[in-house]
């Protein structure tokens, strides 16, 4: 029987400039955490003066998004359109100019953001990769909170059990060294997703090791796809082991758009990383890390 559940993805891929300046800041700092119908985390964002507004934190997206009724009652300047690359496909889309963000004490200037419907995104809009590169964001699943500073203020690396190098492709990390069933997979940490999922070449590499039922992935564009759903036996990265990990295989652009459509690749959602107490995604050293809970579900070699 077919699986009917609609994943919510939010996973973009804007093609548009490079990322806007970043305002110093001395101190990390605290950032309250919501979290969404989807279990995805929210954070407060202001627009110049007004806010506070509630943005998706979306480590798959390399873009900041706003949403158009938001766009529309602040009275945002138009800028052109772009494409934007989702989950399910391509869509033109229009730009607005946004002169400032504030996120805490953070500031983005002269932001050119894309439009989304509100109710597409179930948020304000989406915070990318381009408001959070060279610092590390650090997610507190226990504490429910989000921080975001340099390595040192945070801590470093102290209590994190598995510490991963990545590559950087398009403003994304990368990790190279997974293992999904024994088949070396590429993975990239989404937070705006809910759900993993796998591109077609890793469920080729799995088609003999697992059955797959049949489901649709929604994006945040409101376009949809339809995806296979399987489970793989094992996910294993560095010293640390995953069982029972359910992925959707969807034939998506996003995939494409990262370069890495050819090889196994993974996009890494919500339902995995709740499953760690606190996981970190340092832009700036190239590194992903995982406070690993005493979970039947996660292993240690």
């Amino acid at each position: 029987m077919a699986i009917t559940a609609i994943f919510v993805v939010a996973a973009v891929v804007p093609l548009l400039a490079s990322a806007p300046p970043l305002k110093p800041a001395t101190t990390d700092e605290i950032i309250a955490v919501a979290v969404d119908r989807d279990d995805r985390m929210t954070v407060p964002v202001h627009i110049g003066k007004d806010g506070p507004y509630d943005f998706l934190v979306d480590t798959g997206s390399e873009r900041t998004v706003l949403a158009r009724d938001i766009a529309l009652r602040l009275g945002l300047t138009a800028a052109g359109s772009a494409t934007l690359v989702g989950i399910a496909g391509s869509e033109t889309v229009d730009l607005v100019e946004v002169d400032e963000i504030n996120l805490g004490r953070r500031s983005f200037y002269d932001l050119t953001a894309p439009l989304i419907e509100g109710h597409n995104i179930g948020a304000d809009g989406i915070l990318g990769i381009d408001s959070l590169q060279e610092q590390r964001v650090l997610l507190d699943f226990d504490k429910k909170h989000m921080l975001i500073g340099d390595a040192a203020s945070l801590g470093g690396n102290r209590g994190f059990e598995i510490v991963v190098q990545a590559r950087r492709r398009s403003g994304q990390l990368i990790m190279t060294n997974a293992l999904i069933d024994g088949v070396r997979t590429d993975i990239v940490v989404d937070t705006g997703s809910d759900t993993s999922i796998g591109n077609r070449a890793l469920q080729r590499a799995l088609a003999r090791r697992s059955k797959s039922e049949t489901t649709r992935l929604v994006s945040v564009t409101g376009q949809s796809i339809s995806a296979d759903v399987g489970i793989a036996r094992t996910f294993k990265l560095e010293s640390l082991t995953i069982n029972n990990t359910a992925i959707a295989f969807a034939d998506t652009v996003a995939f494409e758009k990262l370069g890495l459509a050819k090889r196994p690749a993974l996009l890494l959602g919500m339902n995995q990383l709740r499953l760690f107490h606190r996981v970190a995604i340092d832009f700036a050293t190239r590194r992903v890390l995982f406070d690993m809970p005493l979970s039947a579900m996660i292993s240690q070699r």
